[in-house]
C-alpha cells in the first residue's frame, strides 16, 4: 500500500452529475486496487474548507461539465497549491469553448467540420427564421446543433430538416447562451484518448462508436445495449495512424496535460476531422477511456496511479 493518499473530485452541480458520480466511483476503485489511499469528495460548498484540513497528496478530478473542465476547480487547486490530475486552468479555459479549440486547430492545418457560433441574443434580435435560413445557406444538411460549451452530448442534436432547425436549436440553447452549428461529417466516428507519460503523450487504440439510432447523444453514451464500440477501431493502418496523430496533435496544441479524449471522424474518403477535445473523460461502465486502455492492455488504476506521480513530481 502506498503512503501517499488521493482525494478523487466527483459531483458537482453540473447537468452531468450524475455520470461524474460514476466515474469518480470508478476511478477511486481504480486506485485503490492500485494500492493508493483514497477518498471520494463532492465539489460543494465544503470543499474548500476541506482541502485546506485534510490536504491530500494529490486530486484526481473526475468532475464533468463546467466545473470540472473549464478551469475553476484547477484554478482554486493551483490557488491552494494542490497537485491535481489534468490541464492547468489556463489551457482549460481554452479547450473547453468548442469554437475556441476548433478555430486553434484549424490555424495549425487540422481539418474541422466549418462552423458558425451564435448567441441566443442573435435570433431574438434579428429575427429567428432569416438567421436560421442563412445558417443553412452557408453549412448545408445535415447541420450538427450543440451548445458551444459543455459535454456528454447534451443537447447535441443532428438536424436532416429546415423544419427541425427551430425545436433543434432551442433544445441546444437549453444547455448554453450560444449554439455551435457545423456542418455534418458522415462517417466513422472515432474517440482517441491521449495518456502522458515518461516519453510524452501517447494516443491508446481508437474507440470506434457506433450508436443504433445513429446519433451518439446522451443517452446512447449512459444506456448499455444502445451502442456498440469497436476496440480497436475497425480502421486500416494508416487511417488509424492518422486518427492516433490528430489526437496527439489536438492534445499538444492546445496544451493539455496528463490526459485527454479527442473525438473525431473518418469520412468515406479517408479525411480525418476533429470535432472536439474532452478534458475530464468520463470513466463510466460505458465510457470510452477504460475500453482503450483494455485494448491497450493498460489497467485504469496503473494509467491514474501514473499520472498522479506525474503530478506529485511537478
Amino acid at each position: 500500500m502506498s503512503d501517499r493518499w488521493v482525494a478523487v473530485l466527483a459531483g458537482g452541480l453540473s447537468h452531468e452529475r450524475d455520470v461524474s458520480l460514476r466515474s469518480g466511483r470508478r476511478v477511486s476503485a481504480a486506485l485503490r486496487h492500485a494500492g493508493l489511499a483514497v477518498e471520494e469528495w463532492d465539489a460543494d460548498a465544503g470543499l474548500l474548507p476541506k482541502l485546506r484540513e485534510h490536504r491530500p497528496d494529490a486530486v484526481v478530478i473526475a468532475l464533468h461539465g463546467g466545473e470540472g473542465e473549464n478551469g475553476s476547480i484547477q484554478t482554486i487547486l493551483e490557488l491552494l497549491d494542490i497537485p491535481y490530475v489534468g490541464t492547468d486552468a489556463g489551457s482549460c479555459r481554452r479547450a473547453w469553448d468548442k469554437p475556441t479549440a476548433k478555430s486553434e486547430l484549424r490555424r495549425a492545418g487540422i481539418l474541422t467540420p466549418d462552423w458558425v457560433v451564435l448567441p441566443q441574443s442573435a435570433f431574438r434580435e434579428l429575427g429567428a427564421q432569416p438567421v436560421l435560413d442563412a445558417m443553412v445557406q452557408r453549412l448545408g444538411l445535415p447541420m450538427m446543433l450543440k451548445p458551444d460549451q459543455g459535454g456528454s452530448a447534451l443537447g447535441a442534436q443532428v438536424v436532416r430538416a429546415a423544419a427541425e432547425l427551430p425545436t433543434a436549436m432551442v433544445g441546444s440553447l437549453a444547455y448554453s447562451d450560444a449554439v455551435l452549428a457545423e456542418a455534418f461529417i458522415d462517417g466513422v466516428e472515432v474517440a482517441v484518448t491521449v495518456v502522458e507519460g515518461p516519453g510524452g503523450p501517447e494516443a491508446l487504440p481508437a474507440v470506434e462508436i457506433a450508436p443504433a439510432s445513429g446519433v451518439y447523444d446522451y443517452t446512447a453514451r449512459y444506456t448499455a445495449g444502445l451502442t456498440t464500440f469497436h476496440t480497436p477501431a475497425r480502421l486500416d493502418d494508416a487511417t488509424a495512424a492518422k486518427v492516433a496523430e490528430l489526437a496527439v496533435s489536438a492534445h499538444e496544441l492546445l496544451g493539455l496535460r496528463d490526459v485527454s479524449r479527442t473525438d473525431a471522424v473518418v469520412s468515406s474518403t479517408g479525411e480525418v476531422y476533429f470535432i472536439e477535445v474532452n478534458l475530464s473523460p468520463g470513466l463510466t461502465e460505458t465510457s470510452l477511456l477504460p475500453m482503450a486502455a483494455e485494448a491497450a492492455g493498460r489497467s485504469l488504476g496503473a494509467i491514474y496511479a501514473g499520472l498522479v506521480d506525474r503530478a506529485i513530481n511537478r
